[in-house]
């Protein structure tokens, strides 16, 4: 790849987020935990909005150990409401597990589940849940929890959670007995509530998207940033753009690496919208959380019947390979930004490469050369048309020297040693811009892949999605990026002669803070780029040599 374009590419890309920044600075993410005074005075987005809002209460906890989680459930309400992830450290502690779901002072987000009445009222409003014990432990595959409400008005509700052995999908099940002689209707609500603070150890360069997320096959994959919610919160209206109907599909929230969503229609299963069209139901609350979730209508519950309503939620990592088996269409979740279209099936093809050698490290150098060989035509011709510059660069000079201040004439006689030599300046670039894309697919499919989280390479590299605990990485690619900056054609600007030398430090920098298997994408591309450029530059010295007339 043309490394000073590339330089040159990066660096106003940079000028340009950081001028955005500095500009139109992002709005600092709400972490209300409380409702406030300004918040109880501002309007509400409906009145079947206020009808489902409740304030959160002190947890009574009832503890749910298995072989992934740790749960914490609040007996009283039956919300899950802290989620500890066994398998997968924290982010800015790695001697610590990851914790999904908190209701801690510091970050709430929690799964709800509840029934309403058709007009939109709780029908356990007041009505505490009960546990036979405190703690349950996983010993088989399967841990269930019942919590009971007392028999209100004739209908007698339990709430059962089910944990099973390695895995993240969690079944909520309510029980109901109608024991009046009437039939009853009622509705379910699931949310995931969350406050819009970022995850934990999220930073500015692994910055991703934090809300919201939703699939329908009307709307596909959407995401409902917080500040459309604010915005709706502060007007009033519902103008954030989702669709709010639908028959089948998922509702949650993602962050970067993880995800909690409730699952509409699990993979082969049937829907829970097949008894009326299902409401998603996503916005920011009076007491300053976010909510996504459904309303669904229950099949009728004759008298004296009883209907068991099962519906799942995976929280969890977004694995590939297990998200893929709960729903239809869940990978999406995967926050490739705006080049899906490339990222995603380089992701496909670097999961079928780790199958194949069973390592994340070196299934990334493997994709890191088929992406190179694919683009090899594209980029010899980039490297041909560098070369050639490279070798008049002398003449350059000598003209520089020759017409100093008289640009017009320099510029002339330029242009004219570019059409003897048959050299087209712009040569490099549409290979270049071709590409691009693509390797920023790849960047996007490697960062977003949770896979590499306390994946292990060789040696040192103990967890491919931290940063090089002792920078090797990084300094090799530091060194990397200054051969390659003298295999390219010298500027015959001072000035760009001496930015051409900053540049590669000023990235080095950036990459000490990136992930490792980052830093090995970006390391094999630039081992590859010097071993090509330096080929083809060998070779027209060469033909240079042979037909040195042929050149003038």
């Amino acid at each position: 790849m043309d490394f000073k374009r590339m330089m040159s590419f990066f660096a106003v890309a940079m000028l340009i987020l950081l001028g955005w920044e500095y500009l139109f600075p992002t709005p600092k993410p709400t972490a209300a935990t409380t409702q406030s005074a300004t918040q109880q005075g501002a309007p509400a987005t409906g009145a079947a909005a206020l009808k489902v809002d409740a304030a959160l209460l002190q947890t009574e906890p009832v503890v749910v150990t298995t072989d992934t989680v740790k749960a914490t459930i609040d007996e009283k309400s039956g919300d899950l409401r802290r989620l500890v992830l066994l398998k997968h450290n924290a982010t800015s502690d790695a001697s610590k597990d990851f914790v999904l779901f908190d209701d801690s002072q510091s970050h709430q987000y929690i799964a709800q589940s509840s029934l309403l009445t058709p007009a939109g009222e709780f029908l356990l409003k007041d009505v505490p849940f009960s546990a036979a014990q405190k703690n349950y432990t996983l010993n088989g595959d399967a841990v269930e929890v019942r919590l009971s409400a007392p028999e209100t008005n004739g209908v007698q509700v339990d709430k059962v959670y089910t944990f099973r052995k390695g895995s993240y999908l969690i079944d909520v099940r309510f029980d109901v007995t109608n024991k009046t002689a009437q039939p009853l209707q009622l509705d379910a609500a699931y949310r995931v509530l969350r406050d819009g603070s970022e995850p934990d150890g999220a930073g500015y360069f692994d910055h991703t998207y934090s809300g919201p997320v939703l699939y329908t096959p009307e709307g596909k994959f959407e995401k409902v940033p917080f500040k459309e919610l604010d915005k709706d919160f502060t007007s009033g209206r519902e103008q954030a753009d989702y669709v709010r109907k639908t028959d089948t599909g998922w509702v949650g929230m993602s962050q970067h690496y993880f995800m909690a969503t409730w699952i509409l229609q699990p993979k082969g299963g049937k829907t829970i919208c097949e008894n009326g069209v299902c409401q998603i139901d996503i916005r920011k609350r009076n007491d300053g959380l976010y909510s996504a979730g459904v309303r669904t209508t229950l099949p009728a519950i004759a008298a004296d019947a009883q209907l068991s309503f099962p519906v799942a939620l995976y929280a969890g990592p977004q694995e590939y390979a297990t998200i893929t088996q709960v729903a239809d269409n869940l990978q999406l979740i995967k926050d490739y930004g705006k080049v899906h279209l490339f990222a995603a099936p380089l992701f496909w093809l670097l999961n079928k490469l780790h199958e194949f050698v069973g390592n994340w490290g070196w299934a990334i150098i493997l994709l890191t050369i088929i992406v190179k060989a694919v683009f090899y035509p594209l980029t010899a011709a980039s490297y041909r048309s560098m070369a050639k510059m490279r070798a008049v660069a002398p003449r350059l000079q000598l003209l520089k020297e020759q017409y100093g201040d008289d640009r017009m004439k320099m510029q002339q006689e330029m242009m004219a040693m570019y059409k003897k030599e048959k050299i087209n300046p712009l040569g490099g670039c549409l290979p270049m811009l071709i590409q691009i894309p693509v390797f920023i697919g790849l960047y996007w499919a490697l960062f977003s892949s949770v896979e590499l989280r306390q994946a292990p390479w060789i040696g040192w590299i103990t967890d491919l999605g931290r940063k090089d605990p002792y920078y090797i990485l990084p300094i090799l690619m530091a060194i990397t990026m200054f051969i390659q900056t003298h295999l390219n054609p010298p500027p015959t600007d001072p000035m760009q002669a001496k930015m051409m030398k900053i540049m590669p430090v000023v990235f080095s920098v950036m990459f000490f803070f990136f992930p490792a298997g980052l830093v090995l994408y970006w390391l094999s591309n630039n081992i590859l780029t010097i071993a090509q450029q330096w080929y083809v530059n060998k070779t027209i010295e060469k033909q240079q040599k042979l037909h040195p007339h042929a050149h003038g």
